[in-house]
């Protein structure tokens, strides 16, 4: 299932994306879409309505179009879709192409961006290359190097591709990536290429080949008579691509005649300009060199990530049974259940909510800081849905000053000031474990009254909570085959649960 164009219209993380997608136990229905969506910071409500009401759908939404999830933006009497490619559709085909399914979502301000941490680095180089060219070559020289600069940016972005990457470039040059011939075309070509020589691809040699070539092209006149060499050596490659699209696959792609058209114009430009130059055992010593480095540097960064892909594909597996709520929920309530007395000391949230989490904790616990975030972190994002309880341990037949002296500011800043500033005062007391911050932010030297935290400190060691930081659901310990992130899974599930 794709939706190219609907991931980078939310500017999410399309490897992350789909590894959370996939990953998901309902996977891949819209269930999974939705807590996908929830998971990367993008808030979301799915429906089933009739057509007849979307008019009164906000500008933006996501539908079922075409068997596949899409964005669909109001442009006036048409409709913007964005899923595989990017379409536009009247109100009669939208509604005649999708289904009733509807989910209106509320995107976060935090959203990462997908940014290929390569590129900037890669710009930088080329420029630097075209600049270094164009001033010091002769005009043929520096159009040869161009020519090779963009068969390495467009063989770059073949390779990256390979491993689940979008790349604009292969897109526009090959057309939509679903639907239609042309695209077929290039998928089959790049993608299917059934060439492997020690796990590289025919595609593989096309960026070794052009970086090769790029490097030698930067010390023109002297590697003249190598370069000629190469580019006739080159017509092989053409000549074997185009009968591979001409008479095995029976389609050509738009980016390998690309590809081709580069080696064409090179040979032509080498062939016709380049000066022929005395052989140099040296230069051919050097460019040997130069190959292997190219050659074991790609398949190098092709191991590493065919091996990240084939790991996070397992992985994906293993988390779709993992992150099976009901397993979850058995696992959860297997443990036998605690209770509590109706102890109010550091409660947050709203006290109604059917979904009470508690977090026993030490604040001189080096865990425990972990805990605390994610505890902040579900109670910003559900602040009407969960009840939340601090349960710090704390024994005064054990006595320590400084830990007395916290707990009593702890209690005079949720006493006397809002929910927001205790949490803030906690994560600040995790990020600096500085008495004298907690003792500003309190603003009293008055010591208070512990006697409610003595109580539950006695209840969490006769319920055996003795060891930090630990979660409890409504009553219920969370399960140790479970890492305390994954509450992010589950809480959803959890607070449409009416058995828990």
């Amino acid at each position: 299932m794709l939706f190219d164009k609907l991931i980078n219209y939310l500017k999410l993380d399309k490897q992350e994306f789909l590894f959370q997608f996939n990953s998901h136990p309902n996977y891949p229905s819209a269930l999974a879409f939705s807590d996908t969506l929830n998971f990367m910071g993008v808030r979301n409500d799915a429906y089933e309505l009739d057509k007849e009401y979307w008019d009164e759908l906000p500008e933006e939404f996501i539908a079922i179009v075409d068997n596949s999830f899409s964005l669909v933006k109001k442009n006036g009497a048409q409709y913007s879709i964005y899923s595989d490619k990017a379409k536009t559709l009247n109100k009669e085909e939208l509604h005649k192409s999708s289904t009733d399914f509807v989910l209106l979502f509320e995107k976060a301000e935090n959203a990462d961006k997908t940014i290929s941490s390569y590129k900037p680095f890669t710009y930088l180089i080329l420029g630097i290359t075209i600049l270094y060219s164009v001033f010091t070559q002769q005009w043929f020289e520096a159009l040869f190097n161009i020519l090779s600069l963009a068969g390495v940016y467009i063989s770059l972005e073949i390779f990256n591709q390979k491993f689940g990457n979008t790349s604009a470039v292969i897109g526009s040059i090959c057309g939509d990536t679903s639907g239609t011939q042309v695209a077929n075309s290039c998928n089959k070509i790049i993608n299917q290429d059934k060439t492997s020589i020690l796990g590289l691809k025919f595609s593989d040699f096309s960026l070794i080949y052009f970086i090769g070539i790029a490097v030698l092209g930067l010390f023109l006149p002297v590697t003249a008579f190598i370069i000629k060499g190469f580019t006739i050596v080159s017509v092989i490659a053409i000549g074997y691509s185009l009968y591979i699209q001409a008479f095995v696959e029976k389609t050509f792609c738009r980016v390998c005649l690309l590809i081709i058209s580069i080696l064409i114009a090179q040979l032509l430009i080498s062939t016709l300009t380049f000066q022929n130059t005395f052989f140099d055992s040296g230069i051919v010593l050097l460019t040997l060199l130069l190959w292997a480095v190219s050659f074991f540097s790609v398949l190098y960064i092709n191991n590493i990530l065919t091996a990240k892909e084939t790991f996070q594909k397992s992985n994906a597996k293993n988390l779709r049974f993992k992150r099976n709520y009901d397993l979850f929920k058995r696992e959860l309530t297997e443990n036998e259940k605690i209770s509590f007395s109706d102890n109010q000391t550091f409660s947050l949230g709203n006290r109604e909510a059917k979904i009470r989490i508690s977090v026993v904790s030490n604040p001189y616990c080096g865990f425990c800081k972990g805990a605390h975030e994610i505890l902040e972190s579900l109670l910003k994002k559900y602040p009407d849905d969960l009840s939340a309880q601090i349960r710090f341990n704390y024994f005064p037949e054990k006595p320590n000053e400084k830990y007395t002296g916290l707990l009593s500011d702890f209690m005079s800043i949720y006493k006397n000031k809002s929910q927001s500033d205790f949490l803030n005062a906690v994560e600040t007391w995790f990020e600096n474990k500085d008495e004298n911050k907690i003792k500003s932010i309190a603003g009293t030297n008055t010591s208070e009254d512990l006697s409610a935290l003595i109580q539950m400190s006695v209840e969490n060691s006769n319920a055996g909570l003795n060891f930090t930081p630990i979660f409890i659901i409504n009553g219920y310990q969370f399960p140790d085959k479970y890492d305390r992130e994954d509450i992010h899974y589950f809480i959803d599930e959890l607070i449409e649960d009416e058995e828990i």
